[in-house]
């Protein structure tokens, strides 16, 4: 995010692209830590991405260090770049297995607020990204890829609410949390294939 920030607009102090951060809301939606900037900032100049210009003081605002992006900053980022790109990231999923492996013994009405009570948050976040996408539009701040990426996280998090609210209408209808046919797998967990292989985790 920094990197690509010098290399679009120039240089920048490092409240200016947290400023921005915060304006766009990244820390949301894009797991961008904004607290850890200015350290951030200071590591990749130590590392030769960046490199300090000057200092700017502006009435009785603390110093502030403006940076650019170094030669070797722009080839970083097209690496950066191309690394979240290109793959498609499909992930763990530890609700997936904590449902599929764990639920069994649980109390279905306690099951039910647990994921309420997640779907409610999704709900919340989703809400606040939305909102800070349209203030963001209206004042003219974001141009149309950045909404639509902004978009995209939106519609991510409605998808999982989606889900949320159709696993929640199954427990209530009194779908078994554990199917009886596990029974008979559960016999052939020594077959090759059943057990996973040795870099899982099976604790859940």
């Amino acid at each position: 995010m920094v990197l690509g920030v010098l290399a679009q607009h120039g240089p920048q102090h490092g409240h200016q692209i947290r400023r921005l951060a915060e304006l766009t809301n990244v820390g949301e939606w894009g797991g961008v830590s904004v607290g850890a900037m200015y350290r951030e900032l200071r590591f990749m100049e130590h590392e030769g991405l960046v490199e300090a210009i000057r200092t700017e003081k502006v009435g009785r605002r603390p110093e502030r260090t403006v940076y650019e992006i170094t030669s070797e900053g722009n080839l970083e980022l097209v690496t950066l770049r191309e690394q979240a790109i290109r793959p498609i990231h499909v992930g763990s999923d530890p609700i997936g297995v904590a449902l599929t492996f764990a639920a069994g013994g649980a109390d279905r009405e306690e099951l039910r607020a647990d994921l309420r009570a997640r779907r409610n948050m999704l709900a919340i976040t989703a809400a606040q990204v939305a909102d800070n996408l349209e203030r963001l539009l209206a004042k003219g701040y974001l141009q149309p890829l950045p909404a639509a990426i902004m978009r995209r996280e939106v519609m991510r998090m409605e998808t999982e609410i989606a889900w949320h609210d159709e696993v929640d209408a199954m427990l209530a209808e009194g779908a078994p949390l554990v199917p009886d046919s596990w029974q008979a797998l559960g016999a052939h967990a020594d077959e090759p294939g059943v057990r996973g292989n040795a870099h899982g985790d099976h604790r859940g």
